[in-house]
């Protein structure tokens, strides 16, 4: 990949409008500055100056995953934590972006998915079809406790 030589100032340009376009999360931004080859001293400053200027905020961004990954993509609690955690989000963001989620309409939305799957899912032996619907659902994030009670709630 080719490196340009960025000052300090273009560097931090370049992120301004990186973080304006989508919330991004740290782990996301030192990445951006290393791949534009900038020095770790450089990198903590304008890390530093992003969050001074409210470019670059951990919560705002795991509330707007958390709510994003749970509307567009019906993901489950489980699958938010991860994902959230390998951007080395903390604890505490990750609680407050699990919030963001409204309790009925999480049980509403397993509901929908849970239904919608099912009536796709041509097997005809009940076992094997209860076990495609709970491999489909936890691999989404959907606590298992949930799947289950959901499975044998519609496949009797």
């Amino acid at each position: 990949m080719h490196r340009a030589n960025y000052t300090l100032t273009e560097a931090k340009k370049k992120l301004e409008s990186y973080c304006a376009y989508q919330d991004r999360c740290h782990k996301e931004v030192v990445t951006k500055l290393k791949q534009m080859g900038m020095i770790p001293m450089a990198i903590d400053t304008i890390v530093s100056d992003l969050i001074k200027e409210n470019y670059l905020n951990e919560e705002r961004f795991a509330k707007s995953f958390a709510r994003g990954k749970f509307n567009i993509k019906k993901w489950g609690k489980n699958r938010i934590v991860n994902e959230l955690k390998q951007r080395e989000i903390s604890k505490y963001n990750i609680n407050t972006a699990l919030k963001e989620i409204d309790e009925n309409d999480y049980l509403d939305t397993l509901d929908k998915l849970a239904k919608k799957r099912l009536s796709q899912i041509t097997e005809t032996n009940k076992q094997k079809r209860k076990k495609k619907l709970a491999d489909y659902l936890l691999y989404r994030g959907w606590e298992s406790h949930l799947v289950y009670q959901k499975l044998n709630e519609l496949i009797e």
